[in-house]
């Protein structure tokens, strides 16, 4: 699986601890690009229901993902894009429930 992310991205992770970036990648590794290919292969294919994938309302083509409960509000919002001609990624904005302001 094929990812991008955007300058908001990149400014967001910066502004995670050590420890929620680590949480973070480890999520995403062991758990979400299963899941994502799973759903490319067999877009039917319930979402793990501890992700709590799904589109996010009023931002058509954005969708979100939950990666923490534990202390950290963890979120994080995608968009499904094509990268030569495949499905991919584009990491939108991660962080805290705030994100979801500007997603």
């Amino acid at each position: 699986m094929k990812f991008q992310q955007t300058e908001r991205f990149a400014s967001d992770r910066r502004r995670l601890s050590h420890d929620e970036f680590r949480c973070f990648r480890q999520v995403i590794r062991d758990e979400f690009i299963p899941a994502v290919e799973r759903h490319v292969t067999n877009p039917g294919v319930a979402w793990p229901a501890r992700l709590r994938v799904k589109p996010l309302q009023d931002a058509r083509g954005v969708w979100e993902m939950t990666w923490s409960f534990a202390g950290t509000d963890g979120r994080a919002t995608f968009e499904w894009i094509q990268i030569s001609g495949e499905p991919a990624i584009r990491w939108r904005r991660v962080g805290g429930h705030a994100i979801f302001s500007d997603p």
